[in-house]
This record gives C-alpha cells, structure tokens and sequence, in this order.
C-alpha cells in the first residue's frame, strides 16, 4: 500500500484571475487559498476547490525565466502534473527512479507548503508527479467575493 496521499491537480495558466474564473464558473469551486509568490521555484500559486474536492492547483509563470513559461508559449503541459503528500521524499523518489521516472529537477523548498521541500517526476507514461514532504498539510482556504 503506498504511503503517499494525492493533494492536488496543477493547471498552469497566464493569468491566475481568468484561471480562477473559469474553474467557478465551469467546476464550482468556491474555496481559495492566497495566492503564493515563490520566486525560488519561479511560480505563482494558488489552490481552489469545492467543499467535496478534488484541489486544483493554478500555476502562473513568475517572470521569463519562470519553468512554466514555456509550457504557456508552446501550449503543452498545461495540465501540468498530479501531486503528493509524503512523509520521506527521498525514499518516494528513490521509488519513482527505480519504476524508470525521471528527476526533473533537485528538491526545493516551497513557500505554499511553508518551506517543505518539493521535487517533480516525469513518469515512462510521460505524465508529471510532485511529492511534497508536507504529511498531513491542509491548506486555509477561504470562500471569495
């Protein structure tokens, strides 16, 4: 059984107000977090969702140089990645690279999750994993408007 637990899909959009419209108006969601400004990963986030879930993760480019900006420019990856809570980064990982996952970059800390550290995965299927090592972390999320 695996120890991990799903906490999010990531969606990257150009701008965070238009993203944020359409999942409300589209999906429901009527729950936000702040909007984080991490410029040691190079992003804006902000997370959403409905009362039942599931949480949707809105990424927007902080800046040219940004990981996301190309994938806005090309319009690829815009759904982006699933991610997940673990208690031991290191091993999940070890875990990913031994199934044929690819490191897509070090660890780093992640100011949504209070400094914990986050590292992301390309999988043989070619779809992108985060893994947080945050166990247990529950966002504040509040109704807008």
């Amino acid at each position: 059984m695996s120890e991990l637990q799903f906490d999010h899909i990531g969606l990257v959009v150009s701008d965070m107000a238009e993203g944020r419209e359409f999942l409300e108006s589209m999906f429901g969601l009527d729950r936000w977090t702040e909007v984080f400004e991490d410029p040691g990963i190079g992003v804006y986030v902000q997370f959403g969702r409905t009362e039942e879930g599931p949480c949707y993760e809105l990424i927007a480019p902080f800046g040219e140089a940004s990981p996301v900006a190309t994938a806005l420019k090309r319009g690829v990856n815009i759904l982006n990645h699933v991610a997940y809570l673990t208690a031991n980064l290191d091993k999940d990982a070890k875990r990913l690279e031994g199934q044929g996952s690819i490191m897509a970059g070090p660890p780093k800390p992640a100011v949504a999750y209070e400094g914990a550290r986050v590292q992301f995965w390309i999988t043989p299927q070619r779809f992108m994993v985060e893994l947080i090592e945050a166990p247990g972390h529950q966002h504040s999320y509040r109704k807008l408007g």
